[in-house]
């Protein structure tokens, strides 16, 4: 399309009908600002620039420019492009939509390692349950139990108070399978002090509620995460009532004293469940980082260790 085929621009239209209305007098200023494509020439003042040899103040014009810069020239305007405002909220969807997957994919990873754990500790509860001279062994060899203890807790504080070792591959999954075995060991070797029956009762009930509490979590409203200081409060009950047990048991066996601490530990321990749980889902108040998918998978299996080992000294009776 040749220049002349376009249609006359505003300032020309405008010149035409001034000429036609006034003759031969000068037009009027633009309003300020120069006609559109007309290039600046050197020394041309730019809109608000005084000329040289020209008063201003007030009853004189100022060289033809608003003495006012308009409000739309100093103020962003909100942006009205449709296109670029719903590609921000598709962008904002899809960052929400990112960080629900790396919870969803946390989540799986934490319950496919507790899943391992769980098989190989059952493994081990029925070795030591049902092979006669494994039991044998493991009960007159408490120095064996003692030393995997000891592990079991030179572990657990390694990966639950040094950050570097529980994130560091392949140092967290050796750390974790040691703890698992050393308590695989302990909960095996308990286990072999009390009946058949007993062991598979514990059991079952074990797992009624883990999958009670686990769907209970991911369905209510109640953020257990929120109640840290009576969950240390609760830890401090079952560590005293562990130690005044003990204390007592070792000179005098009394079984409501007995049936009381587990009672006590199986509702605490429940309680914890929950609360680690949650922990796990990452819409409460406080959450586990995608990156500790170990601290959580070992935080399960403790509870969910410790819930049946205090339902076995419910459910069972002891054996010589």
């Amino acid at each position: 399309m040749w220049k002349s085929d376009l249609p006359p621009s505003y300032e020309e239209s405008r010149n035409h009908q001034y000429s036609h209305q006034h003759g031969t007098h000068p037009q009027p200023p633009g309003y300020g600002y120069p006609a559109y494509g007309v290039q600046p020439q050197p020394g041309m003042p730019y809109p608000g620039q005084p000329q040289s040899g020209i008063r201003q103040g007030p009853g004189y014009p100022s060289s033809g420019f608003p003495s006012i810069i308009p409000t739309f020239l100093s103020s962003p305007l909100p942006n009205t492009n449709t296109s670029h405002n719903m590609g921000d909220t598709e962008g904002f969807a899809s960052g929400v939509w990112d960080s629900r997957a790396v919870r969803h994919a946390f989540i799986r990873k934490v319950y496919l390692i507790l899943a391992a754990q769980l098989i190989f500790t059952v493994s081990i509860v029925a070795v030591f349950v049902f092979v006669h001279p494994v039991r044998l062994f493991v009960v007159q060899n408490p120095g064996v139990y003692w030393a995997s203890f000891a592990i079991y807790f030179v572990t657990y504080l390694v990966l639950v108070c040094c950050e570097g070792p529980r994130r560091r591959f392949p140092w967290n999954l050796i750390l974790l399978s040691v703890f698992t075995l050393a308590m695989s060991y302990m909960t095996g070797t308990i286990s072999s002090y009390y009946d058949t029956k007993a062991v598979f009762l514990a059991l079952i009930i074990t797992a009624i509620v883990c999958v009670i509490v686990t769907i209970f979590c991911f369905q209510t409203k109640v953020d257990f995460t929120s109640c840290t200081g009576l969950f240390f409060v609760l830890g401090m009950v079952v560590l005293v009532t562990g130690i005044i047990t003990s204390i007592v048991l070792s000179f005098q066996y009394v079984p409501w004293l007995h049936m009381l601490y587990a009672s006590i530990g199986a509702v605490v321990y429940t309680l914890f469940l929950a609360y680690h749980t949650q922990l796990l889902m990452g819409n409460r108040s406080n959450t586990i980082s995608p990156e500790d998918y170990i601290f959580g998978a070992l935080s399960l299996y403790v509870d969910i260790v410790q819930i049946f080992l205090f339902l076995l000294q419910l459910t069972g009776s002891s054996s010589d």
